[in-house]
């Protein structure tokens, strides 16, 4: 059984456009243009039971709007899916027993009463049996370091507390399905690293699928086998990372620490020497020297060239980072005239 499995899935909103100044403001009262304005176009994926899948793209890509069709808040303007073999907006009561959600910015917790009490009174809701809670209540607690909080009424806690217990409310009841949309926005570098050891804890104990959703990409190769990228509210990518790596990171870096700076003329010899294997300057100046090529020759000929210069404290190989992997492809794609 599939998990989803969504066909030619598309979302369109209504724009209501009006002419500018005072005037335009006024017959706007009494006309006004509509405009269909498609926020997701035509995707059709598959995700299997127990696979942990990234979503990924630019604000505007359709991310949100994408995970608000497969959990029913929103109706496809087009196109069929199936979530855990039910359709989402049709029998959305029964599906919200089985999915766990997680929106941004968005607190599912109850603002006055304490976190703790949210938490037993969702484990009601759900209908949590005691060895499922057993298990969730205090790894949620303990993964996220929860204890200090759970006093405290929702509404004393900062963004960053009020999203990690929001993400252990979630996944509270062990869910099927669970839907993580920026997940770690908010977060510190030890919250987030604590939050994709819950992930992953989830998806090795209970087998959940996942759905994360965020603009952080380390979340999704931390905790993901699979990504999909979207652009305009279109499909750019559905594959593993592996495939993701060998069809937009096959460049390698590169990087020169240097004992001081280059000079003017010795900078200029290094760029001569240089020139004729076309590599990409991904960092020039102060001590630091990185160059990019898809070229492992290129870049070993890049590497004793930096050494020649006597000035090297340390050299480094490394894969290019797949957030400017994917940097690079929507400025290229975002440019007039790319192709």
């Amino acid at each position: 059984m599939l998990a989803i499995d969504a066909q030619g899935l598309g979302k369109d909103y209504v724009r209501h456009r009006r002419d500018p100044g005072l005037w335009g403001a006024v017959k706007g009262i009494f006309f006004s243009r509509a405009e269909n304005v498609p926020a997701v176009q035509e995707l059709s994926f598959k995700i299997k039971l127990g696979e942990q899948l990234g979503l990924s793209g630019e604000n505007g890509a359709g991310k949100s709007t994408t995970v608000k069709m497969l959990c029913g808040i929103l109706v496809p303007s087009r196109g069929q899916v199936q979530v855990l073999g039910y359709s989402p907006f049709q029998q959305r009561r029964q599906l919200a027993a089985r999915i766990g959600v997680v929106f941004g910015q968005k607190p599912q917790l109850l603002w006055d009463i304490p976190v703790r009490e949210t938490f037993t009174l969702l484990r009601e809701m759900y209908g949590v049996p005691k060895a499922v809670f057993d298990k969730t209540y205090p790894k949620i607690v303990d993964l996220l370091d929860l204890a200090p909080l759970l006093s405290s009424p929702v509404r004393q806690l900062s963004l960053g507390q009020r999203m990690r217990c929001d993400l252990g409310a979630a996944v509270l009841h062990a869910p099927d399905l669970a839907f993580l949309d920026e997940p770690t926005i908010g977060l510190d570098v030890v919250a987030k690293a604590q939050a994709r050891e819950l992930i992953k804890w989830l998806a090795r104990e209970f087998g959940s699928t996942l759905i994360l959703t965020t603009h952080d990409l380390t979340d999704i190769t931390e905790t993901c086998r699979r990504v999909i990228l979207l652009d305009k509210g279109g499909l750019l990518f559905d594959g593993s990372l592996k495939a993701f790596e060998g069809r937009f990171a096959r460049e390698r870096r590169v990087i020169a620490e240097l004992i001081s700076p280059l000079g003017p003329q010795a900078a200029a010899r290094l760029k001569k020497r240089l020139q004729p294997l076309r590599l990409r300057f991904a960092e020039w100046g102060g001590q630091r020297i990185a160059l990019a090529s898809g070229d492992t020759r290129a870049l070993n000929k890049a590497a004793a060239a930096l050494l020649a210069t006597g000035r090297v404290r340390e050299l480094d190989f490394e894969r290019t980072e797949i957030e400017e992997v994917v940097r690079r492809i929507y400025s290229r794609r975002n440019q007039p005239h790319a192709h």
